[in-house]
């Protein structure tokens, strides 16, 4: 494994316009302060939550919107479409390069994945007020501190986080984002960008998507460290399901990225029959879904199965790479 690159990237401690919050902001608890919702398990879901979000401020209070949307509306969707978002990211050659020279994916891929996993559910269910989400982006830019990465590549990531959620929802969801949801989701992750130290965040979401144009118009282009990082993402999905399903895996997770990713990524687009009956089932869901649902109630990381930290023990300073590891403070 090549050695990383030591190039600091520390956090800014200002908060910044965008999503402001309270001065001295640190909360104890498990999450965003705010009421919790509990459901019987026979109704689909709580008026009270939609009302919440609602009657809330799409930028001072995008953390508890956020932690609502991720945490009560969508728990299951938000974590596919971030999943997908990952997976999209290794179409640039230049995130695949760094990813693929690592060799976390390939060496430690389980722990690799349930490591960012963590560390991004985290702050999106505490926000960055609360001590546990304030450590977990600590501990992310620590990891990235390690190597240069540049700010577009940044850029970049970050848009998925923004765009894909709000595009599944809009395809799978059981309802679409609200318009003033979408706007607390973008100024919550454009404050995320700011507190890991990233430089000309588009101002809105438009000028981002005009970005990403160009960015992807440059960086998606076939290579093989995108094509090894893919499918070692591919092997440890297919480690989540018995042997005999296991081929499945590579064309169900390929006919739901979007068309543009296959080339860079050096894959052949699945059957057409395939992405017809995984996106049919998945428009199935979201009509059933608005009448029924079993999710838990919140649904939360303590409530989700974790492969590699069997009762969720683990410290958020002990996830990522060995090097990156730090004492508790």
């Amino acid at each position: 494994m090549t050695d990383p690159e030591p190039h600091a990237r520390p956090p800014q401690d200002a908060v910044p316009a965008g999503c402001p919050v309270t001065a001295g902001g640190k909360q104890p608890g498990p999450h965003v302060p705010g009421p919790v919702y509990r459901k019987p398990f026979w109704r689909a879901r709580l008026p009270e939550v939609g009302r919440e979000i609602a009657s809330l401020d799409a930028r001072r209070d995008c953390q508890r919107i956020v932690h609502l949307l991720t945490n009560y509306e969508f728990p299951f969707d938000i974590v596919r479409s971030t999943e997908i978002a990952l997976f999209h990211t290794y179409g640039s050659r230049s995130v695949s390069r760094l990813l693929d020279r690592t060799g976390e994916f390939r060496e430690h891929g389980q722990k690799r994945y349930d490591d960012t996993r963590l560390l991004i559910a985290r702050f999106m269910q505490c926000g960055w007020d609360v001590e546990a989400g304030r450590q977990s982006l600590e501990q992310m830019n620590h990891i990235h501190s390690f190597f240069r990465i540049p700010n577009e590549d940044f850029l970049f990531v970050l848009w998925t986080f923004i765009d894909f959620p709000i595009q599944w929802m809009q395809d799978y969801g059981w309802r679409p984002f609200t318009a003033h949801e979408r706007e607390a989701w973008f100024h919550y992750w454009c404050e995320i960008g700011r507190r890991m130290g990233l430089k000309d965040i588009p101002a809105d979401k438009s000028a981002y998507d005009a970005f990403i144009r160009d960015y992807e118009a440059r960086e998606f282009v076939p290579n093989e460290a995108s094509h090894r990082v893919a499918q070692s993402t591919v092997d440890i999905l297919a480690g989540w399901v018995p042997r005999p399903l296991r081929p499945l895996v590579s064309p169900i997770s390929l006919s739901l990225v979007p068309p543009r990713l296959l080339p860079a990524i050096q894959f052949e687009s699945p059957p057409a029959w395939v992405g017809g009956l995984v996106r049919g089932a998945l428009k199935l869901r979201k009509h059933v879904k608005r009448h029924v649902s079993l999710e838990r109630y919140p649904s939360t990381l303590e409530t989700t199965l974790n492969r590699t930290y069997p009762g969720n023990a683990y410290r958020i300073e002990g996830l990522g790479p060995d090097y990156a590891h730090r004492e508790p403070e």
